[in-house]
Order: C-alpha cells, then sequence, then structure tokens
C-alpha cells in the first residue's frame, strides 16, 4: 500500500481511539442520550417496523413484480401527462397513513420501475404530509387555522417540489432516456382490476395495522375495530393470491391457523400477534413458485437496502434529540428558545430542525402543542409540520442511496426553503 493510504489509515485509527478515550460516559446528558436513543431504536424496531415497513416492503415488492413498467410509466413516467401523473402522486397521503420512513419502501418501488423525478418526489412528499388524520387532528388540537394551512400547504408543496425537482434534472440522462423510451407493455395479462384490488387489500393491512388513536366517532369505532378490519384485509388478500396469483389454497390456511394461536397465545400483545402471522407469510411466499417467489425476493431486497440505514438513522436522531418530552444531547429548551415568535430566522431553524427530527405518524402534533405553549410562534409551529413528516434523518440516508446524494441534497433544500417560506407568510398574517 502507498505511504498516502497508510497515513490516512493511522489518521483515521488515531481519531476513533481518541473518541473512544474522551468519551463523557458518567455525564448525564451523554448517558441520557445514549439512552434516548437505544430506547427510541428500541421502539422503532417493536412498533414501527413490524407494522409500518413490513407491509410496505411487501408493497414496494408488489410493485416491482405484479404491476407492468408500462402502467408506471403511464401514469407516473417520465413523458406522462403532468395533471395525470401529479394528481395521482400529490393525493397519495390521504390513502397511506405513513410517515417519512416507511414512505420510503413504495417512493424505490415507483421510482426504479421507471417514475420521473417529478411525480416520484411528488409522491414522496405527499404520502406522509397529506395524512388525512393527522391534518384533522391538528386542525383539533393546534386549532382549525393551523390545520386547514397545513392541509393546503401540504397539497401544494408536493406538486411545487415535484415539478422543480423535475425542471432541475430534465436534462439528467435518466429522465430524458425515460421520456424518450418507448412504451412497454402495460399489462402483463392479469386484468388492471385485479392487481388493483390486490394492491387495495395490502394497503388496507397497512393502514388499519396502524390505525392511532381511539378518538370519539367514526374514527373511534374504527379504531376499536382496527385489528378486525386487519384481519379482514389480510383474508382478501389471501384469496387474491390463490384465485389470481397460484398460491395453494391450503397455505393461507395455515397462516391464519398460526394467527389464531398466536391470539390465543398471546392476547394482549397484537403486535406479536401481527408478527407471527407476517412471519408464516412470508414464507407462504418465499417458497411458492413464479411471481410469488420473485415478490417475497423483491420485498426482501428492499428490506436489504432501507432499513439497516434506518435503524442507524433512528439511532442517531434518538442521540441527538431524544424521544418526545425527553432529552437528548441538544437541550430541547434550545429548540424551543430558537423558534420563538414569527420571524425568517425562526421559520429557518424549524424547518431545518423538522428536516433532521424523526416523526412517527401523528406524533408531530401532541410535540407541536407542548412547543406551542412554550412560546413557539405560529408560523414556526406551520413550517414544522410542513417540513417535520414529510423528511428525517433516517429517510435522508436512505434516500441517498436510492437516487443519489446531489438529488436527495436538492429534495431536501426545497423542503427546507418552501417550508420556512410558508411559515413565514402564515406568521405574519396569523
Amino acid at each position: 500500500m502507498s505511504l498516502r493510504s497508510e497515513a490516512k489509515a493511522l489518521v483515521a485509527a488515531v481519531g476513533v481511539f481518541l473518541a473512544f478515550y474522551h468519551l463523557p460516559v458518567g455525564n448525564a446528558r451523554f448517558d441520557g442520550a445514549v439512552h434516548e436513543a437505544l430506547a427510541l431504536t428500541r421502539w422503532y424496531a417493536r412498533e414501527h417496523v413490524l407494522l409500518c415497513l413490513v407491509p410496505a416492503f411487501f408493497i414496494a415488492g408488489g410493485i416491482s413484480v405484479f404491476v407492468s413498467q408500462g402502467a408506471v410509466m403511464k401514469y407516473l413516467g417520465a413523458g406522462a401527462r403532468k395533471v395525470t401523473a401529479y394528481g395521482v402522486a400529490s393525493v397519495s397521503g390521504t390513502v397511506l397513513a405513513v410517515c417519512s420512513c416507511t414512505v420510503l419502501p413504495l417512493f424505490a418501488g415507483i421510482y426504479k420501475m421507471g417514475a420521473g423525478i417529478g411525480p416520484a418526489t411528488a409522491f414522496l412528499y405527499a404520502g406522509p404530509a397529506i395524512n388525512a388524520l393527522a391534518i384533522i387532528l391538528t386542525a383539533r388540537v393546534l386549532g382549525v387555522e393551523i390545520g386547514v394551512a397545513r392541509a393546503a400547504g401540504a397539497v401544494v408543496f408536493s406538486i411545487v417540489i415535484g415539478l422543480l425537482m423535475h425542471a432541475i434534472f430534465r436534462r439528467d440522462s435518466r429522465e430524458t432516456g425515460l421520456a424518450a423510451a418507448a412504451m412497454p407493455a402495460e399489462d402483463g395479462g392479469r386484468p388492471l382490476r385485479r392487481t388493483a384490488l390486490t394492491f387495495a387489500a395490502m394497503i388496507a393491512v397497512l393502514v388499519f395495522a396502524n390505525w392511532g388513536g381511539a378518538g370519539e366517532g367514526l374514527w373511534g369505532r374504527v379504531h376499536a375495530a382496527k385489528w378486525w378490519l386487519t384481519a379482514g384485509a389480510a383474508a382478501g388478500l389471501g384469496v387474491a393470491l390463490v384465485a389470481w396469483y397460484g398460491l395453494v389454497w391450503w397455505k393461507p390456511l395455515v397462516v391464519a391457523a398460526a394467527t389464531i394461536v398466536a391470539a390465543a397465545m398471546w392476547p394482549g400483545d397484537p403486535v406479536l400477534v401481527f408478527t407471527v402471522a407476517t412471519l408464516v407469510f412470508s414464507w407462504a411466499v418465499a417458497t411458492a413458485k413464479g411471481e410469488l417467489g420473485e415478490w417475497f425476493t423483491a420485498s426482501w431486497g428492499f428490506a436489504k437496502l432501507i432499513l439497516p440505514l434506518l435503524l442507524f438513522g433512528v439511532l442517531v436522531a434518538g442521540l441527538l434529540l431524544g424521544r418526545p418530552g425527553q432529552e437528548g444531547l441538544i437541550p430541547s429548551a434550545w429548540i424551543a428558545g430558537a423558534v420563538g415568535g414569527n420571524s425568517p430566522l425562526a421559520n429557518l431553524f424549524a424547518a431545518l430542525s423538522g428536516a433532521f427530527m424523526y416523526f412517527a405518524t401523528l406524533t408531530e402534533v401532541p410535540i407541536l402543542e407542548g412547543l406551542l405553549g412554550a412560546g413557539m410562534g405560529k408560523g414556526p409551529a406551520l413550517t414544522l409540520l410542513l417540513a417535520g413528516p414529510a423528511v428525517s434523518l433516517p429517510s435522508i440516508l436512505v434516500l441517498r442511496s436510492i437516487m443519489g446524494g446531489r438529488r436527495t441534497a436538492v429534495f431536501i433544500a426545497l423542503v427546507v426553503v418552501l417550508s420556512a417560506l410558508v411559515g413565514t407568510i402564515f406568521g405574519a398574517l396569523a
């Protein structure tokens, strides 16, 4: 090896040694931050990975196997009609009640299938930002004014960000190649309605399994029946796989039997029951031949690509910022103090903080309620609502591996700048 490479290795080794040598172990804030990092990652692994990401991986794998490239190109491709492409992408969040991490496998699926950078990033932003439940909760807890502004801003943002991403990268070889390519065959022989019903069942499992907040009225009744609805959607998926995809009839029965046994053994732990059902279902699909086996392989590929980076990102986010109501290395008082009032600087800080903080679905509302009580202005509050749920440090790490560092940097910059600008205007008018 050359002297230069040896010198780099020596500097790196010395740096790692000094970092460990001077670790502030015993310092209350550092020890607390380490605990928060591990606690947040444990919670994420137990709750979010099992209920959100695993179904999302199967949906992403299904997009790459069951959906023809022609269909993706027709509705979301670089050469698709803008009204259709951005209309489809911008309303996705009203169906997918997901966070910035759960939307990543879905984004990766459509992007790798040939979706243009504009419609794909519109979908990427809209998935977690235009969450109907979160917007309703925002209006009830933080006020109708902020709730309406969040809903309108999120819809407009998804379209504007997508159009800007398309304009900035329209000369890239991938975009021009996709636009000029001959349209592949749109259908592989299965009627579109069958594919649509299959994905509807998978999305229903994702949505109902993660339905949070009991509330009152219709939402409360849905929450009370969420696991029955999840089971019904899963049963519908099993019927579709047997009838239309060639899954042998007895495998769904094995999945159902395992689920019933798990529910009898752990009646108070629906997450564990869901995990058992998912493991047995994975076996049923992985051992199948043809496109079902390819479905599992594609889903597993997305999991290998995304999950390690997400867990590392959640660990770092917990170390720096802690969990809601807890302290990380960065004192929460600093953040609350920096977002007081409605100045452009406060809004910019709120946008930057939101871009790196991790918000699970619906958790941004109680966090904002506490910050508003601590003196946060309405402008920075809206800024955080527009920037925070859409992106996070874990999602940034994954996005870089999917669409490259330059596109990821531009996407994050657009989210931050537009959120800060709209928050400043809203704060001046509120």
